[in-house]
């Protein structure tokens, strides 16, 4: 995999973990914030870290933020810092361009100055949490777009020495496996012969609906 440049402007809590998490899988990245004591606790974990106000583009420009293949707009407790940020990055020419948002106002506003993606973090993540205290066999899940998500759904003991085929899944429910994992080593799919152990790990395609209704039938 070929390594990016990225800048993340804001490094509150949220801001500084996806700063961190980047430059730990080996990419350069530009931490930027206006507070000093911020700037100072990541300065040993980032590429680059820059003490100064994103409202000012010049100040951008020349720090190379410009020059990042991604920016995240991570400020989420100033309305105005935040657009002009995003815009001021557009301006100076970063590549693509992410920003967080605290509201439908918020996410209105940055979608029409040409943001490439709006985020919710605490929304995405509270419905993660939710999917998962609600359903103790979903491990995870992931959206892939029009309606459609991969589910992590740990097999229960009931279902010990069952054959996948067996399950019902693609009988019962419009859903695919696209993979059995046990522990780390992958030991089927649909279509493959394969008996499940408890704690096996199945990755389930399919609509919410039916994902839904097919974990809480096991």
């Amino acid at each position: 995999m070929s390594y990016r440049s990225f800048a993340v402007i804001g490094l509150g809590n949220f801001g500084s973990t996806v700063a961190t998490e980047l430059e730990r899988f080996g990419n350069h990245v530009i931490g930027v914030d206006i507070d000093e004591t911020r700037v100072s606790r990541h300065a040993d974990k980032l590429g680059e870290a820059i003490i100064l106000d994103a409202r000012d583009d010049e100040a951008l420009k020349e720090a190379g933020v410009g020059e990042v293949d991604m920016a995240l707009v991570a400020v989420g407790d100033n309305l105005e810092s935040s657009i002009l940020a995003a815009v001021n990055l557009r301006q100076v020419g970063a590549g693509a361009v992410w920003a967080k948002a605290t509201s439908r106002t918020h996410h209105r506003v940055l979608s029409r100055i040409g943001v490439d993606r709006v985020i919710h973090p605490e929304v995405e993540i509270g419905q993660r949490i939710a999917q998962v205290m609600h359903n103790p066999l979903v491990r995870d899940y992931v959206g892939l777009g029009n309606g459609f998500f991969v589910v992590n759904l740990k097999v229960p003991e009931k279902l010990e020495d069952t054959k996948l085929s067996d399950i019902g899944h693609g009988e019962n429910f419009d859903l695919r496996c696209v993979g059995v994992m046990r522990g780390t080593k992958f030991i089927g799919r649909d279509g493959d012969e394969c008996t499940l152990k408890a704690d096996d790990l199945l990755l389930m395609l399919g609509q919410r609906n039916d994902l839904r209704d097919f974990s809480a039938s096991l």
